[in-house]
């Protein structure tokens, strides 16, 4: 019986990017954060895997093979606006490279992207709806109605409600205001309803710092996370409508609170949104 000798080769590992592909990478997600840079490193993540998958490096990509990754996303049943937004990271990045002198012509310059209808079709609660999630809400625990508070009656995105923290808490001419920040990191700070006061309150209790919504473990609530809370209480309120990207219209709200306060941000319409996860 003869045993194979081991072999010593070693073998070599080739990297997924080159130097080039690997600065433009960084530096054109460098110029974003947030939820904005979390999509577009998304968007890059799917696109480099399907170049690898078929055997194509970054800067070997012509704009055929674009129009297939297209094609593909299609064939999956990818909505038209993210197909959309998936070419339009994919241009911006061949952009940036051209930009940088890293590559001689973007390959995405005159890919076609699908047309998209920015009529947005989603049903706005009224004001019975409303009531009923705000109702639901206060029987439930404090974290509930102190998020549901939040973003029916003072407006917030789901971003801007878990990215709030306990220190951002103030007083500003015998109004209640919370310091977030917006789409964009723009700072601003915001007059609170005195319900929604009191339910941040009650949710915070004892804690002096840190978020103000905690999850379980006691980490900070994450936008999934919150909603999957406004989806339940949706149900228990009876909201037969999909609440994880409903637009609260004006015709659903109170008239704004405090408008003399000069910390509210009256420039910005009371067009109150709930988003869930993508």
């Amino acid at each position: 019986m003869t045993t194979a000798a081991p072999s010593t080769a070693i073998a070599t590992i080739q990297p997924a990017f080159t130097d080039a592909e690997r600065l433009a990478l960084a530096g054109y997600l460098a110029g974003y954060r947030g939820l904005t840079r979390e999509a577009y490193t998304l968007d890059l993540r799917q696109f480099t895997s399907w170049c690898r998958a078929h055997s194509l490096s970054l800067f070997s990509v012509r704009r055929a093979d674009i129009e297939s990754f297209a094609r593909q996303l299609e064939a999956n049943g990818r909505a038209r606006a993210t197909v959309t937004r998936r070419l339009c990271t994919i241009a911006g990045f061949y952009k940036y490279a051209v930009e940088e002198e890293l590559l001689d012509h973007s390959p995405a310059a005159h890919v076609r992207r699908p047309r998209v209808d920015y009529e947005s079709h989603a049903a706005a609660l009224d004001r019975n709806e409303l009531g009923a999630l705000l109702v639901a809400a206060g029987l439930g625990p404090p974290t509930e109605h102190a998020l549901i508070s939040l973003l029916a009656l003072n407006g917030l995105r789901v971003s801007e409600a878990t990215g709030a923290d306990i220190e951002h808490l103030g007083l500003e001419r015998g109004h209640r205001t919370l310091t977030i920040t917006r789409k964009g990191g723009k700072v601003v700070t915001i007059p609170l309803a005195p319900r929604t006061a009191r339910a941040i309150d009650l949710a915070i209790g004892e804690r002096t710092d840190g978020p103000v919504f905690v999850a379980a473990d006691g980490r900070r609530v994450t936008r999934h996370g919150a909603g999957r809370l406004v989806r339940k209480v949706a149900r228990r309120a009876g909201i037969a409508k999909s609440v994880t990207r409903t637009r609260f219209g004006t015709h659903s709200l109170p008239p704004r609170l405090m408008p003399g306060c000069r910390c509210a941000t009256s420039r910005r319409p009371p067009l109150m949104r709930i988003r869930g996860p993508l």
